[in-house]
């Protein structure tokens, strides 16, 4: 994170896909035979962006998308892809029945299947990762550093791990920013620095700061 920031508590992520398929045709003799899966996608895709609560950390995005393959055919088969976060496990439950909600019943012309797969629990503060968290603000002050907490709706292994009971602290790493965009960095100075802490860290935890 750009100021160094512990990361205690992170969002839940999944995936899912809307997959229309429609009736092939050509556009020009027998486009009246034609179903456009294209068209039917077109339609759920408007209707998805309308799930999205920010102000209740309910986040869905679209992207990539895929669709047709001539210019002259009525496409038969569209595909689109996307990203959500939750805060919770209610959250992952209220946007797993509006994806739903975007499919339509066996058989139908067009049909949309969605498929999904919401694999990142959420990754709340618990008495476990707060303590953990406090170990590491005592052996970043020992060496002069800062160490802010924060929350964040990026995911990593740890949602994984703290799930199933294991307290977890993460984005010890680098201080840097501009994540998956042409503007990417990492400042070079606190390599030095984190290693530093991690070294320090992980010697009080040997030396059994946990159990203190």
């Amino acid at each position: 994170m750009p100021g160094g920031e512990l990361a205690v508590e992170r969002a839940g992520s999944g995936q899912f896909c809307l997959r229309a398929r429609g009736r092939a045709a050509h556009v020009g003799r027998e486009f009246t035979k034609g179903v456009s899966a294209v068209t039917a996608l077109a339609e759920r895709l408007v209707r998805a962006a309308e799930i999205p609560d920010p102000e209740k950390g309910l986040i869905l995005s679209i992207g990539p998308l895929k669709g047709g393959a001539a210019t002259n055919a009525v496409p038969d088969l569209a595909e689109a892809w996307g990203n959500v976060r939750y805060p919770d496990e209610a959250g992952a439950q209220e946007l797993i029945k509006a994806i739903d909600a975007l499919g339509t019943g066996a058989g139908a012309m067009p049909g949309v299947e969605v498929l999904r797969s919401f694999n990142r629990p959420a990754k709340p503060m618990t008495p476990g990762t707060e303590k953990l968290a406090l170990l590491a603000r005592g052996a970043a002050e020992s060496l002069g550093q800062r160490l802010p907490f924060a929350k964040t709706g990026g995911v990593c292994d740890g949602n994984q791990l703290q799930v199933v009971g294991l307290p977890t602290i993460d984005t010890l790493g680098v201080r840097g920013g501009g994540l998956h965009t042409p503007d990417e960095w990492i400042d070079l100075s606190s390599l030095v620095e984190r290693c530093q802490l991690l070294a320090v860290l992980i010697a009080r935890l040997a030396a059994g700061a946990w159990d203190d």
